[in-house]
């Protein structure tokens, strides 16, 4: 934990969304928040530490307004104080963030993601400026490097100035180059929060102490263990389980990962569903690929758990 000890450690799941046929709806595909909100208790009670409505993988960008609201409220009453709502506030400007973030505030979030703005390639000075704004709602947030779909790279050095406003307490770095957990931790006191599935064992020994996660809305509890043989030093065992899913995981990092997840979610027998527009299905060769990478792990967590026995 960083000395301006909001705690973000464990597992903390980028929840995706869940739909259900409805004409009337967008794309024909309303929210199904009845199961959205069982899914949030699913992963509270397989051990996660918490949600993270409105991300990506929760296709913030194709939900309206009421709805992305909406689904903040549900997750809030599904966790019930269990563990931790870091909901996704990402925007264009500063202005729509920060509206988000005051609503997520509003509505009993503990703490908030940004992304730097979408759709804008910013100089530092505006990223610094970004989060700064978005800060005035007054939560914890954790800034989340993407330059694959932001185009803006969070580099050591400007993650130091982001770091000087107070209420930014950790950074999610996705950039999957797992050198910046020692840059960034030589350069200020911030928490780093494995944010790429298939680089969580690399940043974790390097310094990262939470994982901002994907897969583990197929795998929940194995993806705990993992993470708690990490934190003991249980590095051997961590890496056995890792090793089994892995490859799955490298999905986490792909242009379709909200498909391929809720695909793996489907073949584990939880509901995973469609993804609204510009998202369309896998194509044949991506659920083959995908497929054969889940039965691999599946098989190889039923051959450890029978080793176990």
């Amino acid at each position: 934990m960083t000395s301006k000890g909001f705690d973000l450690g464990g597992v903390i799941v980028a929840t995706p969304m869940f739909y259900k046929e409805d004409s009337s709806a967008p794309a024909g595909l309303a929210v199904d928040y009845d199961r959205y909100a069982e899914h949030c208790d699913w992963l509270i009670s397989n051990g996660c530490r918490g949600v993270g409505p409105n991300g990506s993988l929760g296709e913030y960008s194709s939900l309206t307004d009421e709805e992305r609201r909406r689904v903040v409220q549900v997750a809030v009453e599904a966790v019930g104080g269990r563990g931790l709502v870091v909901a996704g506030v990402h925007g264009a400007g500063w202005h729509q963030a920060r509206h988000w973030a005051e609503l997520a505030k509003a509505d009993g979030a503990d703490g908030v993601l940004a992304l730097p703005p979408i759709l804008y390639r910013a100089s530092d000075e505006e990223v610094v400026d970004h989060y700064r704004h978005i800060a005035e709602a007054g939560l914890p947030m954790m800034v989340y490097n993407n330059p694959f779909d932001t185009k803006v790279d969070l580099v050591p050095e400007l993650v130091a100035r982001l770091a000087e406003i107070d209420e930014v307490v950790a950074i999610k770095e996705f950039s999957t180059d797992v050198r910046r957990a020692f840059a960034i931790r030589e350069l200020c006191d911030i928490d780093v929060i494995a944010g790429a599935d298939d680089v969580l064992l690399e940043l974790m020994v390097d310094g990262a102490v939470g994982w901002f996660a994907g897969f583990p809305n197929t795998f929940p509890a194995e993806s705990v263990e993992i993470y708690e043989h990490m934190v003991a030093g249980r590095y051997e065992q961590a890496r056995e389980l890792y090793k089994q899913l892995v490859a799955v995981f490298r999905w986490d990092s792909r242009t379709e990962f909200v498909q391929a997840i809720k695909l793996g979610m489907d073949m584990v027998g939880r509901f995973g569903g469609p993804c609204r527009p510009p998202r369309g299905p896998l194509t044949p060769a991506h659920e083959k690929q995908v497929r054969a990478a889940m039965e691999r792990a599946i098989s190889g967590i039923a051959a450890l758990s029978a080793e176990a026995v």
